[in-house]
Parts: structure tokens; sequence; C-alpha cells
């Protein structure tokens, strides 16, 4: 089954001035393996990745943002003519509502940045989908993985959501290996990995093309 994919990956990064900046610890990893497998089924692959230290994968159009706006704005031009949307990136819920002109200088007193939120780019894709748009979400959790993750998918109107733990040592963040908890419609529960996360990226592309295809054919 040949579609038309949009991946966003890696971090994003909301700054308060020139040179300081709010961010997390997402390597992008998991969303180019995505992106590599997604070119290898044979789809058209869109990848719109905040800040990272990894080369541009191969046979897929790259769109480097930095900001959730940014990030906003590309994802939005990109998404009418997607099959596949799969949102791995881990986008700043905060941002600093002010952001100093110059930087910021320290003068020996504590400092309070005020922030705002950053508004939900995987809600307001979801608010103008088409009924055959296939819409992947990303849960990256602390604790209760998977009633978090349910959450998200109902919330938001996704059609699936991929769980992973963060928490400690053994978090996805910046590792090599991964482990997801495939939530979906009607109770559709599957487990990828523990594995590397080039391997479960191939296994999580194969799920949506089957939950794609059993869709289209009903």
């Amino acid at each position: 089954m040949s579609l038309r994919c949009l991946i966003t990956a890696g971090p994003t990064r909301e700054f308060f001035d020139p040179v300081r900046f709010i961010s997390n610890p997402s390597t992008g990893k998991m969303g180019f393996a995505l992106a590599a497998a997604a070119k290898e089924a044979g789809w058209t692959v869109d990848l719109v990745a905040g800040p990272v230290s990894l080369p541009e994968p191969a046979g897929v159009m790259y769109y480097p943002v930095v900001t959730a706006a940014e990030m906003h704005r590309q994802a939005d031009a990109l998404f009418g003519p997607c099959d596949v949307l799969i949102m791995t990136a881990a986008v700043s819920d905060w941002r600093p509502a002010k952001a100093a002109p110059q930087k910021l200088k320290k003068d020996g007193q504590g400092m309070t940045v005020a922030l705002e939120p950053v508004p939900d780019i995987v809600s307001a894709l979801a608010e103008e989908r088409r009924a055959d748009q296939f819409l992947v979400g990303f849960a990256a959790e602390t604790e209760d993985v998977e009633a978090n993750a349910l959450d998200k998918l109902e919330r938001k109107g996704l059609d699936l959501i991929a769980a992973n733990s963060v928490a400690g040592a053994e978090g996805a963040f910046g590792s090599d290996d991964n482990k997801l908890i495939l939530l979906g419609r009607n109770g559709f529960r599957e487990v990828l990995g523990p594995a590397p996360k080039a391997v479960v990226a191939r296994q999580l592309i194969d799920a949506i093309a089957r939950l794609v295809a059993a869709r289209a054919a009903s």
C-alpha cells in the first residue's frame, strides 16, 4: 500500500532570551527511524523535525524547524495531502509569555519566567482532518503510561497512540532502544519491543498499514 505520511520528530525550543530556551531531552531518533521505515515501505514521507543531531534520512522531504509555532505552521502546510500523520515530536507544552530581546544578565538575584501554553498541534490538525486520514500520536509518560495514553487518544481525536515510558535511566529519551504500547479504537492493543528503534519503527509502520487497510476495507 502506497501512502503519503507526515511525521514530526525531535524536540522544540521555546526561547526566553536570544541564548536561553526551554526544551526536553528528545533526540528525534524514533521519528527519524519511522521516516526511514516508511520510506522503505514505499511511502512518500514528509519529515518535520526540531533541533536534532541526526543525518537526514535518504529519500524523504525534510523540513527543519525550531519552535512549536514553526512546527505547527509547517505541519499544517503539509497535512492536507497526507494519508497518515505520525506525531512523534516532543513538543514543548509551555513557552515564555514574553521573550527578552537581549541576553538577560545574571545579577545575583533570582528570576521568575511567566509561561503560557503552546497551542496543541495534533488537536488542531485533528479538527481539520478528512475522514480517511489516519492520525497517530505518541505519549511519553513517566507514570500510569497506558491510562494517560488512552486519555490522550480520546481527547485529541486520534486513531492510534504509541505509549512509552520516559522515566529514569531506562526511559526512551536518548536511547537506541524502545518499547511501545499501541492503543487504538475498539480495544486495540499491541506491544512492540523492547528492541532497537529501527526495528520498532518497522513494526509500527506495518501495524499502521494493517489498520489503514482494514479501515478502508470496512
